[in-house]
C-alpha cells in the first residue's frame, strides 16, 4: 500500500483540497476563499484546509496554481485572482509547518503530470494536457516526466502570436462572449440540443484548436494530446474540424501517430497536484 498524500488546487476564489491514495481522491474538501485578502490571511486558510485531511498515513503535499513558479525553490509569484500573492514561498512555509515534502507547479503542469500518473496518457512516454478554460494553458510530459522549462514557463502555448492577438484569445471562454455576446457554456448546452449556430460555432473553435495543435507538433512532437477544461466538454463538437486542420501538418507520419482526446477525470486537478510528489521521487530515482 503507498502512502496518502495531499494535493491542492488552487481555482479563482476556490481552495480545493483531497486526500490521494491508490491513484483515487480518497477525501477531498472544497472552501471558497476572500481571494482579495492579505498574504497571510489565505496562507491560512491553506494551513486550515490540509489539516482537515491530514492524517498520519499522509507523505506528501502537492500544490498547483496559476502562476509562474520557482519549482526548485517552491516559490509562487503573481498568482492569477489573488493580488496579494505576489511572491509567497510556499514550498518554506508549508514545510516548516507541516514537516512534510512540498512540491508546487502551476496548474496547467499539474493538469499534465496528473494525467500521465492517473488519467489519459499514463500509457505514453511524450504527452501534452492542454487546458481550454479561463486561459490556455499547456503542461508537457517529455519522456514520462514532467517538464518545466527554467521558469515553470514551458508549455505557455496559449501566449503564442495568432491573428490579431495570440492563442489564447481565441481559445478561452471568454472569447464566445467577446465575439458573439453568448457565453461558452450556453453555446455547449445549445449544441447539445443540436443548434446549428452553436454547432457551426464549435466547428471555427475546432479549427482554430487544429493550428495550435500543428504549432504544438512543431515544438514538441507529443505522442498523444489530452484536453482539459470547460470547453474539453464541447469535444464532440469540434474534434472533426480540429482534426481536418491538424491534418494539413505537413509531416504525415506524425499526424497518424498523434492521438488527441479529452480528460475524463474529474478529479484531475488533485490528482495532479499530488503526482508532483510521485514525479520528483522518480526524477530522484534516475538521477
Amino acid at each position: 500500500m503507498e502512502n496518502a498524500l495531499i494535493g491542492i488546487s488552487f481555482s479563482g476564489k476556490t481552495l480545493v483540497a483531497g486526500k490521494v491514495k491508490d491513484g483515487k481522491v480518497k477525501e477531498s474538501i472544497i472552501r471558497k476563499i476572500n481571494n482579495k485578502a492579505p498574504e497571510d490571511e489565505i496562507l491560512a486558510e491553506v494551513f486550515n484546509i490540509i489539516h482537515e485531511v491530514k492524517d498520519d498515513e499522509v507523505a506528501g503535499i502537492g500544490i498547483g496554481v496559476p502562476s509562474l513558479v520557482d519549482v526548485e525553490k517552491g516559490i509562487v509569484y503573481h498568482v492569477q485572482n489573488i493580488p496579494s500573492w505576489r511572491e509567497v514561498h510556499i514550498r518554506e512555509i508549508l514545510e516548516s509547518h507541516f514537516g512534510l515534502k512540498v512540491y508546487v507547479n502551476n496548474d496547467a503542469n499539474c493538469f499534465a503530470i496528473g494525467e500521465a500518473y492517473f488519467g489519459k496518457t499514463a500509457d505514453y512516454v511524450n504527452s501534452v494536457g492542454l487546458i481550454l478554460g479561463t486561459g490556455v494553458g499547456a503542461g508537457v510530459i517529455f519522456k514520462g516526466h514532467l517538464y518545466s522549462g527554467t521558469n515553470c514557463g514551458a508549455g505557455e502555448f496559449g501566449e503564442i502570436p495568432f491573428r490579431d492577438y495570440n492563442y489564447e484569445y481565441y481559445l478561452n471562454d471568454a472569447f464566445f462572449v467577446y465575439k458573439y455576446g453568448v457565453s461558452a457554456t450556453t453555446f455547449l448546452k445549445r449544441a447539445n440540443k443540436k443548434d446549428k449556430i452553436a454547432l457551426a460555432i464549435f466547428e471555427q473553435y475546432g479549427n482554430t484548436l487544429g493550428s495550435l495543435i500543428k504549432t504544438i507538433l512543431f515544438a514538441v512532437d507529443p505522442e498523444i494530446i489530452v484536453i482539459g477544461g470547460l470547453l474539453s466538454k464541447a469535444f464532440p463538437y469540434f474534434e472533426k474540424s480540429m482534426w481536418d486542420k491538424i491534418k494539413t501538418f505537413p509531416y504525415k507520419h506524425a499526424v497518424n501517430k498523434l492521438k488527441v482526446v479529452a480528460s475524463e477525470q474529474e478529479d484531475i486537478a488533485v490528482l495532479g497536484a499530488a503526482a508532483l510528489y510521485f514525479d520528483a521521487q522518480n526524477q530522484s530515482l534516475r538521477k
